[in-house]
This record gives C-alpha cells, sequence and structure tokens, in this order.
C-alpha cells in the first residue's frame, strides 16, 4: 500500500513538473525574434557608375581646347575606367568598407554591419526613400556608394573622387535623415604603366577608397546648426 501511495505521489509530482516548465517555456519571449528587431544594423551598397578623366593643358583653352582635349584622352580613358571597375568591383568595395569601423566612423551604436553585392539601380538611389533592405531592426542606416570617379589634371595630377549617401532612418521605414557628399584624395600608383605592379596599384587604389569614405564620415558627422 505504501508503495502505491510513494508511486502515485512521485507521479503526480513529476507531472506538476512537467507542466511547470511547460508553462514556463511558453511565458518566454522568442529570443531571435527579439534580439532582430532591437539590433543596429548598418546596410551597405556598391556603386555601379565609375567615371575616368582626363584633362590636360588644352582643357584651358575655351571650348574648342576642352572639346579637343576630351578627344585625345578619350580611348586612355576607356581603359582606366576599365581598370578602376575592375580594382574596385561591388565584392572589392563591400570588403573595403566592411573592413572599417563604420559604427564608429558616423557615431552611431555599435551596429551588425550587412555588406551587399549587388549594386542599387543608380536611378532609383535619389527617388526612393523607404529601407532599401528587409530589416525589422529598430536601429537601421544606410551607406550607398553612388558615384566612382578617376581624375587626372594637369595641374593637380590624379586623384579618386568617391560619393557615399549615409541615410539614417533609426526606427522609421521611410524618410531617412540623408547626407550625400564626395570624399577625395590623390593617387599615387594607380593607374599602372606598362611593367608596373598592378598588385601594389590596385592596394594603392583600394586604400585611397577607404580614405575617401573616412573624409566623407567625418564630414557627415559635424555638428550643424539650423539657419
Amino acid at each position: 500500500m505504501r508503495g502505491i501511495i510513494a508511486g502515485t505521489a512521485t507521479a503526480m509530482l513529476l507531472a506538476v513538473g512537467a507542466a511547470s516548465m511547460s508553462v514556463a517555456q511558453e511565458s518566454s519571449p522568442p529570443p531571435a525574434a527579439g534580439a532582430a528587431a532591437s539590433e543596429c544594423e548598418i546596410h551597405v551598397w556598391p556603386a555601379e557608375r565609375f567615371t575616368a578623366r582626363t584633362t590636360g593643358w588644352l582643357s584651358g583653352l575655351g571650348v574648342a581646347g576642352a572639346i579637343a582635349d576630351s578627344a585625345s584622352h578619350a580611348g586612355g580613358d576607356q581603359g582606366r575606367k576599365a581598370a578602376l571597375a575592375g580594382a574596385l568591383d561591388s565584392e572589392g568595395q563591400a570588403a573595403a568598407l566592411g573592413s572599417l569601423d563604420l559604427s564608429g566612423l558616423l557615431k552611431l551604436q555599435p551596429s551588425r554591419i550587412v555588406l551587399h553585392d549587388e549594386p542599387l539601380d543608380r536611378k532609383t538611389v535619389n527617388k526612393i526613400t523607404t529601407r532599401r533592405a528587409e530589416s525589422a531592426s529598430s536601429c537601421y542606416s544606410e551607406v550607398i556608394v553612388a558615384d566612382i570617379f578617376y581624375q587626372k589634371a594637369a595641374l593637380y595630377g590624379r586623384s579618386l573622387k568617391t560619393l557615399f549617401i549615409f541615410r539614417n532612418f533609426g526606427a522609421a521605414k521611410d524618410k531617412p535623415s540623408i547626407y550625400k557628399g564626395w570624399g577625395g584624395n590623390g593617387l599615387k600608383l594607380f593607374p599602372p604603366k606598362e611593367g608596373e605592379d598592378v598588385q601594389a596599384a590596385n592596394a594603392e587604389l583600394v586604400s585611397v577608397f577607404k580614405a575617401d569614405f573616412e573624409e566623407f564620415a567625418r564630414d557627415a558627422t559635424k555638428p550643424r546648426t539650423g539657419s
């Protein structure tokens, strides 16, 4: 009889314990969903548009001189544009920006960096005001590389200029605060001439591209007073 009572009591305790565990599990919020909504995110898109332009002394001699100057460099600029796009392809741009402390440079909370390999359609960049990624983050922002521009000027030498767009949504889904601006820095090795070190030239280009963003970020985070 004692054995039957003891066994029944044990079974009841096990049943109560199991019920308690079940209630506890059901009342706990799903951790993954909560983390996804509260985690800050910075989404990064590369540029699809590249430009290369070389200007010589003829460009200072009026319209006719500028036209002649442009025509004389057209073939070379096509090659330089191709070299630029090859050294800073979509994956290369994403990797370069992903290696930087984007949260710190943009003075944001520590954020998860989401790198997109496919560029946005350049025609839509200024038109679409909603988030360009499907994200539930309540702390969401975007960095868009809009244009990459190589220039060689007779007076100033070679440089890389990059147009960036920073869109900070916060918790909103539409109408972010937007800062658009250029970063620009000089080049010494790119584009390489025949027989020169291509890898060193491309490495310099990537380094200057990152320096362009750092310059842009400094401007984007400067305190501004309302007019």
